[in-house]
Parts: structure tokens; C-alpha cells; sequence
């Protein structure tokens, strides 16, 4: 076995030009294929983790996946507004921790509005628990005096090229478009201050407070402005703007045990219809929705190894016709068919082997470089840590697959008979 080893080494190496490019090929594909798992498995666990530290999410009643699509993807509107009076209620149940109401239904160019409490910064977690962090300036106060303050995610600013201070104005309704009676133009806004990149629904979001969303509505009724009424930014100070509805809350427990008590407490809500969903268990439903785009990523670059290996046939298939006398010469010094054929077989595996090392090591040496890059500017988080069971199984699979390729030029020269390498060529 070793002599065997030997040999198929040193007819590897007098061949290493034409194998090293076969060898970079499988090594670009498994790189490839390897990165995209870790790609792909990362990015489900972001998804996932688009909200962590929430044990709930409570809305007006409607299906699961809906309610986490307006209240954490900020992607359609929610059927019916929740009153205050029953967050409150669920925020007096004594598992609960923390509620953060929070109100959508407005936008900014094309960005959604959301109106929370000064406690949204404090108690919102994404990622591997994550908080929030403000890069530039502070939150918005939560007070009478700093009413029309917003704080925006690392998106809307890049995009818009916003920075501390400029005043903006939102637009009623989730579209941002519309004629001037589309507009809270009357009353300002000014940026106080900027979140750092999560890779969340956060970086596309306009975050003021609730008491701000409640005055650039009080000269609105039924979804327009009243005609002949317009209330000054500053007189609207004057006016009630204790919140009296919510598009959904996020909801903090005291102890994880309690979780489907509190949920059964919500469901069965006598003052209102409401429901409450773990996010864990809604994000997991809704990936297996949106998810296939993965299975197609994984589908293209199980060609791209699939090509490699079938040049790897090739280049060791039109290299026999050069090798027949080779083969020849050791079918004449006592080697026969079978230990023929597993030279052949033992150098694609070879070259294999080191293509998929080489290809496995430029994928990890590209999840280190570029993982800093892509949680600065995409947020998305790559684990440089040991590989998963999936990428075991990958590499495996190039593996096995390199050593049957290479069984096909093996069993070709296995059939070539002594005199066909000796006879001369014609």
C-alpha cells in the first residue's frame, strides 16, 4: 500500500501542472460550497435571532407569522390596533417583567415609523442578545420637550445620507408617497441620534415616541387630515397625548417557566381579542416560508463541485491515452489490472483530498477576513468556530464523491490490455 501511495504520488507530481489547476477547481468549489453553508447556517440563526430577549410578542388577534411581520419585519399592517388599557393589563400580570408597546402605520421616504417608549432601547435584544447601540448622538427623551425627536437605524441614515440634527418629516401611511395631504409636514422632526448596524428590521426603522405619534395625528381623523384644522407643533403639547392604542408590544418575563401561562392569560383576554406568540417558534415557521432560497444557493454550488469533479474525470481521462505505455510498463513488471486501477483511483483521490483541504481552508480563512466586514456593513454575524455537522457532511460528500470520479479512468485502464499499451501507435 505504501509502494502504491508512492507511486501515485510521484506520476502525480510529473503531471502537477495539469492536476494543480484540477486541484484548484475542487479546492474554489469546496471553499465555495463550505462557505455557503456557514453563509447560510449564520444568516437562519440571524433571522431567527431578529428579536432575542423577548418572550412574547402580543397583538390584536390574527395569525402568527402576520403578527411578526408587522411587529419585528415591519412588512404589511396590522389588522386592528391593540388598546393600552390591555397592554397595561398584561404588563400588571405578575410574570411579566417589562412591556415596551410599540405603534407603526407611518413612514419616512419609504422607511416605516416606529413609535415606542425610551424602555425600547433598554430591553430590545437581536442577535445572540444583543442590545441596542447608539453610534452617534442619544435616544429621543420620551418627554413634552424633546417631543419631536428621532432616533433612526444604521440603514436610513447611510441611505439618506442623514446626520445628527437635520429635521425630518414623516408621511402618513407605510407607502411614504402621496400628495402634500399625505404629509405631517407641519410638525418636524429632528435626529438626535443614530443606532449602530444590527441586521435587523432596526436599521430600516424611524424610531420616535409614542406621545410624538399621537400629536401629528391630533388633526387627523378617519386616516386624513380635518379639514380647515391645523394644530401648531407647539400647541400640541397641550393636548392629552397619553397613547390610548398600540399596533403590538413586546414583552419581557420575570422567569421563561411562566411563558405559556402568560400566553394562555393573553389568548384568553376577556376586554379584547389578543394573541401572543413566542418569536422563537413564529421566526422558525416563517423561515420554512422563505427559506428556499437557501436550498437553491446550496443546488447551484453542488454543480459548481459537481463540474470540478467531473473535469478531474477528464483531464485523468485524456491523460490514459499519453499513459499507455506507462501502464504498460507496470502491467510488464508484475502489476496487475486491479492494482492498476487503484493507482488511478488512489491519485484523483489525492488530488482530491488536497483540493478539498486547500478549499476547506480558504473557506475558514474567509469567514475570519470578511466576518467583521459583513457585521459592519450587512450585520450579519459569521462564527469562525469549528465546523458544523452540515459542513462535516459536505466535505465528506466532495470527498466521496472525488474517489468515485476516479474510479471511472481507473476502470478504463483497468480493460486496456497488456499489447494495446506496448503496440505502437497508429
Amino acid at each position: 500500500m505504501t509502494a502504491l501511495l508512492h507511486i501515485a504520488a510521484r506520476s502525480a507530481w510529473n503531471r502537477r501542472g495539469t492536476l494543480a489547476l484540477v486541484m484548484l477547481s475542487i479546492a474554489l468549489a469546496t471553499a465555495l460550497l463550505l462557505g455557503l453553508e456557514r453563509l447560510r447556517t449564520d444568516i437562519r440563526g440571524s433571522f431567527s435571532q431578529a428579536v432575542s430577549g423577548t418572550d412574547l410578542v402580543v397583538g390584536a388577534r390574527t395569525g402568527p407569522v402576520q403578527l411578526m411581520l408587522y411587529a419585528v419585519f415591519r412588512v404589511g399592517g396590522a389588522t386592528n390596533n391593540v388598546k393600552m388599557e390591555s397592554l397595561k393589563a398584561v404588563a400588571a400580570h405578575r410574570a411579566v417583567a417589562w412591556l415596551v408597546p410599540i405603534s407603526l402605520g407611518d413612514s419616512h421616504r419609504g422607511f416605516p415609523v416606529l413609535g415606542t417608549t425610551p424602555a425600547y432601547f433598554e430591553h430590545f435584544l437581536y442577535g445572540d442578545r444583543e442590545p441596542l447601540k447608539i453610534v452617534q448622538g442619544r435616544a429621543f427623551a420620551g418627554t413634552l420637550d424633546g417631543l419631536y425627536e428621532a432616533v433612526l437605524g444604521a440603514e436610513v441614515a447611510e441611505a439618506l445620507g442623514y446626520r445628527l440634527g437635520q429635521r425630518i418629516t414623516l408621511s402618513h401611511g407605510l407607502g411614504g408617497a402621496g400628495g402634500p395631504e399625505a404629509q405631517h409636514g407641519d410638525k418636524p422632526f429632528t435626529v438626535v441620534g443614530v443606532l449602530a448596524r444590527t441586521g435587523t428590521p432596526v436599521d430600516r426603522t424611524v424610531h420616535v415616541s409614542l406621545q410624538a405619534i399621537e400629536a401629528i395625528h391630533l388633526d387627523w381623523a378617519g386616516g386624513a387630515p380635518i379639514p380647515g384644522m391645523g394644530i401648531a407643533p407647539e400647541l400640541a403639547r397641550k393636548f392629552d397625548l397619553e397613547p390610548k392604542q398600540a399596533t403590538a408590544a413586546l414583552v419581557g418575563l420575570k422567569s421563561r417557566v411562566a411563558v405559556f401561562n402568560v400566553q394562555r392569560f393573553v389568548n384568553g383576554y376577556e376586554g379584547e381579542p389578543l394573541l401572543a406568540v413566542l418569536p422563537g417558534v413564529a421566526l422558525d415557521e416563517l423561515w420554512t416560508a422563505v427559506g428556499i432560497g437557501e436550498k437553491a444557493l446550496l443546488a447551484i454550488s453542488g454543480l459548481v463541485a459537481l463540474v470540478s469533479l467531473a473535469s478531474l474525470v477528464a483531464v485523468v481521462l485524456a491523460g490514459l491515452n499519453e499513459r499507455r505505455r506507462e501502464l504498460a510498463v507496470l502491467r510488464a513488471v508484475g502489476a496487475g489490472p486491479r492494482q492498476v486501477l487503484a493507482l488511478l483511483a488512489t491519485e484523483g483521490a489525492l488530488v482530491t483530498l488536497a483540493g478539498a483541504l486547500l478549499g476547506a481552508g480558504a473557506a475558514a480563512l474567509a469567514v475570519v477576513g470578511a466576518g467583521p466586514w459583513l457585521q459592519q456593513r450587512f450585520g450579519i454575524t459569521l462564527l469562525a468556530g469549528a465546523p458544523t455537522p452540515e459542513q462535516w457532511g459536505l466535505f465528506g460528500a466532495v470527498l466521496l464523491a472525488g474517489m468515485l470520479a476516479s474510479l471511472v479512468p481507473g476502470w478504463r485502464a483497468y480493460r486496456l490490455s497488456l499489447a494495446d499499451g506496448l503496440s505502437p501507435r497508429t
